[in-house]
């Protein structure tokens, strides 16, 4: 195992060479366990590449570069050289959240890697802005980050049930809570910021490869107006299909309606 390929506890399961590749990439505050529901549904027919995203509680906190880190990039060059150390040929990207960015991002330079895109949950930009409604306003932001700073177990307390939406006593909030507590408070801070700040609205376009964009029609931290924002604004062929699932992590708290929406969006292309 390479370095890059230990540092980021990359795992490849399944069935090589039957229906080829797919690399499942997590989002803020989890790690590649949240695919749990789905893996089980694709190992005999796919090879699956899983890793830990730098900042995520599994992996080592020396490693975080904070300057590297300090925008979405940084993490799009992480992916570039995973796919490279394995000889990854063109292949299925299913990233949830933030990944789904870092994913588009890194088809930008290297379209060959990738032969579509599948984003849950993805949003390019979580401000509002002229014509754009991200769902947030600067101000609650800094309270979100302010919250962080002064007592990070009292805030995931909070932010893990409004997340997944569903009370503390649920599984999925339990989940997500714990992947949470795994991170280093300074670390999660600073990936928190450099997600909610980040605009990448004006790369959109830059991004040919084909995208299936799978909405929660109820998330706290992407409006569905994103969803079809993404659709009008990627520069390669895209589909919206909005689910009728509550939460940021649908494949962790609706696992019965995300993912056979997943299967389909991953077994079949746009249909042109």
């Amino acid at each position: 195992m390479g370095i890059v390929e230990e540092a980021h506890n990359v795992r490849v399961i399944g069935q090589e060479g039957r229906r080829g590749t797919i690399v499942l990439a997590h989002g803020f505050g989890t790690d590649q366990s949240v695919w749990k529901h789905l893996v089980p549904h694709l190992v005999e027919d796919y090879r699956l590449v899983l890793f830990d995203t730098m900042g995520a509680g599994t992996t080592n906190p020396d490693y975080f570069d904070f300057d590297r880190y300090a925008t979405i990039e940084g993490y799009a060059l992480d992916l570039l050289a995973i796919m490279e150390e394995l000889r990854l040929g063109p292949c299925i990207y299913v990233g949830h959240s933030v990944s789904a960015v870092i994913g588009a991002i890194a088809s930008i330079s290297r379209p060959d890697l990738f032969s579509k895109i599948v984003m849950l949950s993805a949003s390019p930009r979580y401000l509002n802005d002229v014509d754009y409604f991200g769902g947030f306003e600067q101000e609650e932001l800094d309270q979100l980050f302010d919250a962080m700073r002064s007592n990070y177990k009292a805030w995931v307390s909070g932010f893990a049930p409004l997340c997944v939406g569903g009370d503390m006593d649920s599984v999925a909030v339990q989940e997500f809570s714990r992947t949470l507590f795994n991170i280093r408070p300074d670390i999660a801070l600073s990936v928190a910021e450099t997600i909610f700040q980040s605009d990448l609205r004006n790369v959109l376009g830059l991004v040919t490869v084909p995208c299936h964009i799978l909405q929660s029609s109820k998330d706290l931290a992407v409006p569905v107006v994103v969803s079809e924002y993404l659709h009008r604004n990627l520069g390669g062929e895209s589909i919206v299909e909005v689910m009728p699932s509550e939460g940021h992590l649908p494949q962790l708290s609706c696992p019965e309606i995300v993912i056979p929406v997943l299967l389909r969006h991953i077994r079949y292309d746009i249909a042109i």
